[in-house]
């Protein structure tokens, strides 16, 4: 049997892909990651919760290397990134070794409550933007 942790991971990746993620990309104000797909080569958009802090846009991805959006982000770090309706471009950089639990306690609350009780597999993303 799968441990719990890969079967939360399907169920919550099924359901951001098919039901929450279509809708919240809708939203003219969610902060949106645009990533370029590692074998399509097509743009993705993923919507995520962080804050930009100077030149810099932090977030936190709640199955680390095991999310479609950070195994793009390993292939071409290029990215743009929509905060409040514009888009930026910049560089993603994982960083592994920031404490990621403490990283949500400077992020917007209601997202870093979300990503605490579904993650299974934490990992802290910069953007250093253009």
């Amino acid at each position: 049997m799968r441990d719990r942790v890969e079967v939360k991971r399907h169920v919550v990746g099924w359901v951001q892909r098919h039901v929450a993620n279509p809708v919240a990309r809708r939203l003219p104000r969610q902060t949106l990651i645009e990533t370029v797909g590692r074998r399509s080569g097509l743009p993705r958009h993923t919507p995520i919760g962080g804050r930009r802090v100077g030149d810099a846009f932090w977030f936190v991805s709640e199955f680390g290397h095991r999310s479609d959006y950070i195994r793009n982000i390993d292939a071409n770090p290029r990215v743009r990134v929509r905060i409040r309706g514009r888009w930026y471009t910049g560089v993603a950089r994982l960083v592994p070794t920031d404490d990621a639990r403490r990283r949500l306690r400077e992020l917007p609350r209601i997202n870093s409550g979300g990503v605490l009780v579904i993650g299974g597999e934490l990992l802290t993303v910069r953007v250093d933007l253009d």
